[in-house]
């Protein structure tokens, strides 16, 4: 179903005005190729008509599911090998020398997708706190893993994988350690799954009720966003992140041209921030 410059732009604004998605020029492909499904099932002829749709619609189920059918739920586990030997060398090992002092460590994973990055984070805390005789320590460590998608929260709060989403990028030692085997799919350990706390949010939204967080991994997800609302997400994660905390954002973004709140700490060789 093709859609009309003028069917885009009210489209695409409704997305931006909901859940801050840019959709730029170019991407009306996106808008026919993932919505023409959603609008048959919902009796829409045209785009316009779908338009109409949302804007009355009180429950927000249908916008729900139209925010939904646009997120792109790209991840992988252990995503950027730079990123996740900092974590291993410096950044947790350094976290866990705080839980011993601190009653509980906060770790925020923003648009977690279908739960990889939270789940390799969790995994790889365990398995050096293991490594150092610090296990006990395991239990003060909290994932929050965020997500504006409802279907790919449902999905990783099951923590079941199928083959092919196990092969991109699963470390062998990691998947006998923390997975077992069933009918095709892969379930993963239920002590990583009590670490980690699966929300539905939309980053549109106030942070402080989320509380205060000594890890905030914001990787890759900022690229999606106009530069007005880059600047509020900077702001927002600022106000919630710890004056001891560290920001991971994705390996070519940088905040330097959005707000000059952070500081840039090269770890091992990957730039992490830190608040000023």
């Amino acid at each position: 179903m093709a859609i009309t410059a003028n069917e885009f732009q009210l489209i695409s604004t409704f997305v931006k005005e909901h859940s801050g998605i840019c959709l730029a020029a170019g991407k009306e492909y996106l808008l026919e190729s993932r919505l023409g499904g959603l609008m048959r099932r919902n009796g829409c002829k045209t785009f316009l008509e779908l338009h109409t749709m949302l804007k009355k619609s009180s429950s927000g189920s249908l916008r729900s599911e139209v925010i939904d059918s646009l997120t792109t739920n790209e991840t992988l586990w252990f995503r950027d090998n730079s990123f996740f030997a900092a974590m291993a060398d410096s950044i947790i090992p350094m976290l866990l020398e705080k839980a011993r002092t601190k009653q509980r460590i906060n770790i925020w994973s923003m648009a977690s997708s279908t739960g990889q990055e939270a789940y390799s984070v969790a995994m790889l805390i365990d398995n050096i706190a293991r490594l150092k005789g610090a296990s006990t320590q395991v239990n003060k460590f909290k994932i929050l893993a965020s997500d504006i998608s409802p279907s790919a929260i449902a999905m990783a709060s099951k923590g079941q994988y199928s083959q092919l989403a196990i092969t991109r990028g699963m470390r062998k030692e990691f998947l006998s350690k923390y997975f077992v085997e069933k009918d095709s799919t892969y379930q993963i350990d239920a002590k990583i799954m009590r670490m980690v706390n699966f929300k539905l949010f939309n980053l549109k939204d106030s942070y402080f009720s989320l509380g205060k967080f000594d890890l905030i991994l914001c990787r890759n997800v900022l690229i999606y966003f106009s530069d007005d609302m880059i600047r509020r997400i900077y702001g927002n994660i600022y106000s919630v992140l710890e004056k001891d905390g560290h920001l991971a954002i994705g390996s070519t973004e940088s905040p330097r041209s959005h707000t000059t709140q952070f500081d840039q700490v090269l770890i091992n060789g990957a730039a992490f921030f830190k608040p000023k």
